[in-house]
């Protein structure tokens, strides 16, 4: 098993190893814009599925979107990359509801047979940990409100922890993705509880825990309280540039009333990097990325470069989001990116994306189903050319 010695990871035959890789986003927690669509709730969009399709065919889509979406031959490419990593995002739903348990085995032993290491994400909680649809909510944050939420958390991660407790592909597990806390003591305390609960039934694996607020405030939750425990950000910053929300931005240059250069990302990572030295525990950037604009008049690219040059120089783990996305132009696009515009994807509008499925599905099923392999999708070169110099 990989595991913590101070401020780094090693292996089992005590080599320092640095993990880079990319996210699995989009595939066992179905996201919106991915999709080319509006960013509601991913149940809701199934339960539209369901109403105009019935519960039957619902289940027949959910098994070949996840058949589709990913296969053995992307852990494939991204370990022709120079990846040693991946980051699987799912949706606790993807257990409870859906006894995904045959996706997650299928991805471990994907990866085993690749060799990489994989983290495993709760990308949406019971209740939800923020108000965005990214974790599965239509806007209330119950997780923090309702006691009973939080048992089925931790009941969740006592049966993946105990299901995954000899597997050494898996790096660790990254409990709660960007939680979003008024007072962050609570979310101490809820880690404290999950610690607790995985520790019951593994004491191998890595536990990673984010900082609150979307995986930015770090200062709070203090030095790690226990054993094998890595820290985890998100570096998205600033985000009008990066996911492309304001139009025009460059990089360097001034973005939100300050100048943005690689003077500027260095200082906002340090900071992390100081609580690293301080506390004496690994930092793990589990999410990073841009929206590709042009090859070099916004200059997305030279920011990626800035943010790795940065990575490396604090010895930072990283995965960058995302492997594939439908082409949009806002928020993070894929590694790979999709670029026709059929009847389901439908830029024009007024329907737009995965909410054309439910409508589509009786006569385009096979098309879709498809388009959503990875074949379809076209490689965006700029960015892989760089995450290689990185990997």
């Amino acid at each position: 098993m990989l595991r913590v010695e101070g401020k780094d990871i090693i292996d089992c035959s005590g080599k320092r190893i640095y993990l880079r890789g990319v996210n699995l986003g989009g595939w066992l927690m179905m996201e919106g814009y991915i999709l080319h669509g509006r960013n509601i709730p991913a149940h809701q969009v199934k339960q539209e599925f369901a109403r105009v399709n019935g519960r039957k065919e619902l289940e027949n889509f959910k098994y070949l979107y996840r058949q589709n979406f990913i296969t053995y031959q992307d852990i494939l490419r991204i370990k022709k990359m120079g990846a040693n990593c991946l980051r699987a995002p799912f949706n606790y739903r993807l257990i409870q509801q859906d006894n995904g348990w045959d996706y997650l085995d299928r991805l471990i032993s994907w990866c085993k047979r690749a060799k990489l290491y994989c983290i495993l994400d709760l990308h949406a909680a019971p209740g939800a940990q923020n108000p965005d649809w990214h974790s599965d909510s239509s806007g209330e944050v119950l997780l923090w409100e309702k006691k009973r939420f939080q048992e089925e958390c931790f009941s969740l991660w006592r049966q993946i922890a105990g299901h995954y407790k000899d597997e050494p592909a898996i790096a660790g597990y990254d409990v709660l993705n960007e939680a979003v806390v008024k007072n962050p003591q609570d979310l101490c305390r809820f880690y404290q509880r999950v610690v607790k609960e995985i520790r019951k039934v593994d004491k191998n694996h890595i536990i990673f825990l984010e900082a609150n607020l979307w995986g930015q405030q770090l200062k709070p939750l203090g030095k790690p309280k226990g054993e094998n425990i890595a820290y985890s950000i998100h570096f998205y910053q600033p985000i009008n540039f990066t996911f492309n929300f304001q139009r025009q931005l460059r990089y360097p240059g001034y973005i939100e009333g300050k100048y943005w250069d690689k003077r500027k990302v260095y200082r906002m990572l340090s900071e992390y990097h100081k609580l690293k030295q301080k506390w004496q525990v690994p930092i793990y950037v589990g999410e990073f990325g841009i929206n590709f604009r042009a090859p070099k008049y916004y200059g997305e690219l030279r920011y990626l470069r800035d943010v790795l040059d940065c990575f490396r120089k604090f010895n930072f783990h990283w995965t960058y989001w995302t492997y594939k996305t439908v082409d949009i132009s806002v928020y993070p696009n894929g590694i790979y990116q999709y670029l026709p515009n059929p009847p389901w994807v439908r830029r024009e509008g007024p329907v737009i994306g995965w909410e054309n499925y439910s409508l589509l599905w009786k006569k385009h099923k096979h098309e879709i189903a498809s388009s959503w392999k990875t074949e379809k999708f076209r490689e965006n070169r700029y960015i892989t050319k760089i995450l290689r110099r990185y990997l």
